[in-house]
């Protein structure tokens, strides 16, 4: 998932993600953080990868990208994974919530849900995922390195920023 505009030589921060998983909320703030220092010259792009133990996140994958549908992909994870919580406690209306709350179409959004025309997008990130030895989330890959935040949040950010500096310099 990518709802912003990044300059088509930009590099790319796939980040893998399940929008019930508390480290994946811990991590906003590196990735808000990698979206304000680059801007358009990194391409931040949401990978889905729900874990069967959270039951509400296959379901959350689809939502958020039927957000980017409508133009509000990010700012749907950020206001998902921020209350993780409630995900947890009221499932499907919650997210449908959220869509109501960020002016989303909540009708066609609670449709998309009930039609599955989203879940060919999250079993195909799920199962490339699955494929470059994701097993936890957050992950990112940049440059062909994978960084795990699933076990370890601290560094990533200055990793990931020294890899997208590198890759930056070699553009130029």
């Amino acid at each position: 998932m990518n709802d912003s505009p990044a300059r088509a030589d930009a590099p790319v921060l796939d980040v893998w993600c399940e929008l019930q998983c508390p480290d994946c909320r811990s991590a906003l703030d590196d990735l808000r953080a990698l979206r304000a220092r680059y801007g358009d010259r990194l391409e931040l792009r949401l990978r889905h990868f729900p874990l069967e133990k959270h039951k509400h996140a296959f379901a959350a994958a689809q939502a958020a990208e039927e957000a980017l549908v409508q133009g509000k992909g990010w700012e749907y994870v950020e206001a998902v994974l921020g209350r993780v919580e409630r995900l947890n406690r009221e499932g499907e209306p919650f997210l449908v919530e959220v869509a109501g709350e960020l002016g989303l179409d909540v009708e066609e959004f609670d449709t998309a849900l009930i039609d599955g025309r989203h879940i060919l997008i999250v079993d195909a990130d799920q199962a490339e995922g699955k494929a470059i030895g994701v097993t936890g989330t957050p992950t990112y890959v940049i440059g062909g390195e994978r960084l795990d935040g699933g076990k370890s949040q601290e560094g990533l950010r200055e990793r990931v920023t020294e890899i997208a500096d590198r890759l930056l310099a070699e553009q130029e």
